[in-house]
């Protein structure tokens, strides 16, 4: 009898000893941290392309007249300019007011001493670039008299950096009947601009 109740011992003991393994994985193990979410990504500041604002500045190119009969001729011609502009995105839009001295002689008949403009433009922003249509009217002043008419061209401009921009303009102007002379012209203008912002 003693033999079976060590027996009975024993065998309790070694079932206990073998079920503490078991139980020892039975708990759940606690869950791992879940990963912190990713920052939002941060905004690149734009390099250039904020057209916004007004400026001035100086222009130089050359000017080809066809006036009536033999009226003709063409020279270089340089300015000053002055406007601003509004940029809404992609689409800025924009006026200025420029004005340019020139000597141009139409074979005697009469000379062109400058050219007053008041511009409409609108445009395209690429970035550091900008490409412009522009039209309005414009004041001729010659040894004939002065005389309105209207204009309409294309435009270039590059910042250089946010305070320089450069450029170019193409510009078709229309005059009829000069101070009642009878005399009409007919205008090309090709410019290269600088210009500051403010």
């Amino acid at each position: 009898m003693k033999t079976y109740f060590l027996r009975a011992s024993a065998a309790a003991s070694l079932a206990a000893v073998t079920a503490v393994p078991a139980f020892a994985g039975a708990l759940d193990a606690p869950a791992a941290d879940p990963l912190p979410p990713a920052p939002a990504p941060v905004p690149v500041a734009a390099t250039g392309g904020d057209w916004t604002g007004p400026y001035a500045g100086v222009q130089l190119g050359y000017g080809d007249v066809n006036g009536t009969g033999a009226a003709d001729g063409d020279d270089f011609l340089y300015g000053v300019h002055v406007g601003y502009d509004y940029d809404f995105g992609t689409f800025v839009l924009g006026g200025e007011l420029d004005y340019d001295f020139s000597d141009i002689d139409l074979n005697g008949a009469a000379t062109v001493d400058s050219v007053a403009r008041l511009k409409l433009r609108a445009g395209y922003d690429f970035g550091r670039t900008l490409g412009y249509v522009t039209a309005g009217v414009a004041e001729v002043d010659t040894s004939l008299g002065s005389e309105s008419g209207e204009f309409y061209g294309i435009g270039v401009a590059y910042q250089i950096n946010d305070s320089y921009t450069v450029g170019a303009e193409l510009l078709e102007h229309n005059f009829d009947d000069i101070n009642g002379t009878g005399v009409d012209a007919d205008a090309t203008t090709l410019t290269v601009r600088g210009s500051i912002r403010f």
